[in-house]
């Protein structure tokens, strides 16, 4: 079998990091191409053996560049991601654009430019990276669960449109993740220390992630519990979101 060629955005931190240095572990069938803005992540990357490439994803000149760099990637996995938590009412205007611009808008641009080579070769596996919050919004987080549950509809929607070429689209659903970016995204520390020992670890999501590569399935809930409490949720709306309101919404 040939090297897979695997392009992930936000490879400078978190899950993307995570994964990127997991796959540069199995040199003989990947070969790693990573993008992102942290330039001692970048050069450590680069040190692993992985295509470091600085870009921002919001940028498309950037993401064209690189494209036409590294050729058409066999997997493409949508990491990069920014969050901002608070009342809908005090979120400034800055963070919902950029939050509406790193999940939604640049995964989508990014998407519309990898598919035709994609398609023409008939193959490709497109991962993104979503969040629980995208199918149960909690409280403080309503932009951000709006453009995850985006992500929920695009995805559903273009599995369907390049299933007959033979690409697979798949999204990882992790509940909140140990790390900078709950700090991040909750200057207040609240977030962190309501979920306490609930949040997952790195770790956990970037090994599904792998091993979804090797078997792509249509999502995965992390943790499996989470699968559930989504589709108690459908059923039962207002009784989640009672017991959701209390435990997010601690003083």
């Amino acid at each position: 079998m040939t090297k897979r060629k695997v392009l992930i955005t936000g490879a400078t931190s978190g899950v993307g990091f995570a994964v990127a240095m997991r796959l540069l572990a199995d040199t003989d069938n990947f070969t790693v191409i990573g993008t992102g803005r942290a330039p001692d992540k970048l050069w450590e990357l680069q040190n692993e053996g992985a295509e470091a490439v600085p870009a921002d994803v919001t940028n498309m000149e950037d993401m064209e560049r690189v494209l036409d760099k590294i050729g058409p990637p066999d997997i493409v996995i949508f990491s990069a991601g920014v969050g901002f938590f608070e009342s809908a009412h005090l979120m400034p205007e800055e963070s919902i654009r950029a939050m509406m611009e790193t999940n939604v808008i640049a995964p989508f641009l990014l998407t519309k430019r990898i598919l035709p080579q994609m398609m023409g070769r008939q193959k490709g596996h497109l991962i993104y990276i979503g969040s629980q919050a995208g199918k149960v919004a909690t409280p403080k987080a309503s932009v951000y669960a709006a453009t995850k549950h985006a992500l929920i509809g695009y995805t559903n929607a273009l599995r369907m449109e390049v299933a007959e070429f033979g690409i697979d689209v798949s999204v990882i659903h992790p509940g909140p993740i140990d790390t900078p970016f709950i700090d991040g995204a909750d200057r207040t520390g609240r977030y962190r220390s309501s979920l306490g020992k609930h949040l997952l670890q790195v770790g956990t999501v970037a090994d599904a992630v792998l091993k979804t590569i090797e078997k792509p399935v249509r999502e995965v809930n992390l943790p499996g519990v989470m699968g559930l409490t989504s589709k108690l949720y459908s059923i039962a709306p207002k009784l989640v979101e009672k017991v959701g309101r209390k435990y997010f919404m601690k003083k």
